[in-house]
């Protein structure tokens, strides 16, 4: 999470009075509890151990691949490559089709 603290700062100059505005940007870490199997966690640290990061860090790090970017422009750059991209061989589909379960 992002947060921005504004401070209005008045200052005197020859009388005259100016206004400007002073931002502060940092980042909040959430702290997060999660139930997970003691195997698992033993399994996962190891994994990290190995690729030289802590348990913390693989976990971060995978639920930020997860989330995806928050970059709107990035992300309608992915779509518009990803778009069009496939080729049916001008075969249709119907919704019942779509969905149908074997």
């Amino acid at each position: 999470m992002h947060v921005a603290l504004y401070e209005d700062i008045r200052l005197a100059a020859s009388g005259i009075s100016i206004d400007t505005v002073y931002v502060r940007t940092y980042t909040v870490a959430m702290n997060v509890t999660l139930s997970i199997d003691e195997q698992i966690v033993k399994r996962a640290r190891k994994k990290a151990d190995a690729l030289g990061k802590s348990l913390n860090e693989l976990i971060r790090d995978y639920l930020q691949k997860v989330a995806g970017s928050d970059d709107p422009e990035r992300s309608i750059e992915e779509f518009e490559r990803l778009s069009g991209t496939g080729n049916s061989h001008g075969q249709r589909f119907n919704r019942d089709e779509a969905h149908e379960r074997s």
